[in-house]
């Protein structure tokens, strides 16, 4: 399990696997400067959080080795971050998967 340390005082677990794929959708929205909401489910609730560019997040793992990435999930992520709704955490669809 890895964590998402949000400003200064927020953490979030995240298993380390989806945790590596937002960060791939989190950091490139930032680098384009561009601000999203960020929702998820958490043990039974909803959460969501603002994301900006200004912002200090710091992303930790548990694991030091690399996770492979599934661009298809990537994608998926992608997708509702660029949407009104913005970033949702989704379930990972299965590498060349259409739905």
């Amino acid at each position: 399990m890895g964590f998402l340390h949000y400003s200064s005082n927020q953490v979030f677990l995240f298993e380390d696997r989806a945790l590596a794929h937002l960060r791939s959708v989190i950091l490139g929205k930032l680098v384009l400067q561009e601000s999203f909401a960020f929702t998820w489910n958490d043990a039974g609730a909803q959460r969501s959080i603002w994301m900006h560019p200004g912002l200090s997040l710091q992303f930790e793992f548990d694991s030091v080795d690399a996770h492979e990435i599934n661009r298809g999930w990537i994608e998926a992520l992608a997708a509702t971050a660029n949407s009104p709704g913005g970033l949702k955490l989704l379930p990972e669809r299965a590498p060349g998967s259409s739905s």
